[in-house]
Formats: C-alpha cells, sequence, structure tokens
C-alpha cells in the first residue's frame, strides 16, 4: 500500500505492517488503520525512542509516541483481560505498549499521556487504546522534557566513555 503523508512523504507500507485499531481510537473513532513510523526510517526500532503513529485512513494525521518505559521505568498499569481480547491470544513478548506524546511551542512542557496508552498485539498487528482507572497514579499530561534532556545527556557521556 502506497500512501502520501505530510511528515514522511509517500511511503510503501506492507500488509503485515498495517496496524489495526478496529475500534478506532479515543478522539478519532473512523481512523483504524496505521503504520508505525520512526524518525529515522528504521521500522525495527520497536518504539526505542520518538516514533509516530502514521493514519493510513487519513494520511495528514499523525501522532508522536513513545514506550512509556522511557519516560517513566515503573510503568505497569492494570488493563483488565477484557479491553484486550479484540487483540486476540497475546503473549508477553508480543506486547507493544505506547503513549502519545503532546508537543507544545514551548517544548520544555513537553508531556505524555499516561492514562490512555496504545496496546499492540506484534503477532496479529491489532491494536486497542484502553483508558486506565488509574488516573491518580498515570496522568494525562505527564511532563517528559527533563527526563529525556537527561537520558540524551547520558547518551553522549556514556558515548564518550564517561
Amino acid at each position: 500500500m502506497k500512501v502520501n503523508t505530510k511528515l514522511f512523504g509517500e511511503i510503501e507500507i506492507d500488509d503485515d505492517k498495517i496496524i489495526t485499531f478496529d475500534g478506532g481510537i479515543v478522539g478519532f473513532p473512523d481512523l483504524k488503520k496505521f503504520a508505525l513510523m520512526h524518525d529515522d526510517g528504521n521500522d525495527e526500532d520497536k518504539g526505542q525512542g520518538l516514533s509516530f503513529m502514521v493514519s493510513l485512513d487519513e494520511p495528514a494525521f499523525a501522532m508522536p509516541v513513545v514506550d512509556p518505559l522511557v519516560v517513566k521505568d515503573s510503568y505497569n498499569p492494570v488493563v483488565e483481560d477484557d479491553y484486550l481480547l479484540p487483540l486476540g491470544e497475546l503473549k508477553e513478548e508480543d506486547m507493544l505498549v505506547l503513549v502519545t506524546v503532546t508537543v507544545p511551542h514551548d517544548i520544555t512542557k513537553m508531556t505524555v499521556n499516561l492514562m490512555a496508552p496504545f496496546i499492540v498485539n506484534a503477532a496479529t498487528k491489532k491494536a486497542v487504546q484502553v483508558i486506565l482507572d488509574e488516573d491518580d497514579k498515570y496522568p494525562v499530561k505527564y511532563p517528559i522534557y527533563e527526563i529525556l534532556a537527561k537520558a540524551k545527556d547520558e547518551a553522549i557521556a556514556k558515548a564518550k566513555g564517561e
């Protein structure tokens, strides 16, 4: 499938890479087919760093996403099994969890939404978005700028052998 996207230009997506949200996503119930794209073009990166969920139904629409463990290593929400039924048989090694990133004009106010993660079954390419009941533990606007800046500094220091 060829798609002309706003962020990545024209891309070709193999059918086996299309992620399907049968129930749509919050705020966009008609958007059901997505491709997970990485800012360096490497789709084998599997959520290490910033990625984008690009809608194949509306190619101008793309959401920045990140693995929540990158910004909160204790992220381990309780999700009722009923919410995961649309994913098919879900093995832990096939589970990919992503959260949306909000990047305002003032980048220091960047946040992630820990309350409404996407859960993807990498084996079936089926996905759901769940709304967690643990809102005091997992906020909608969790600040991440300082966390990412610190991680970047640590990566640079490691690369220099410090």
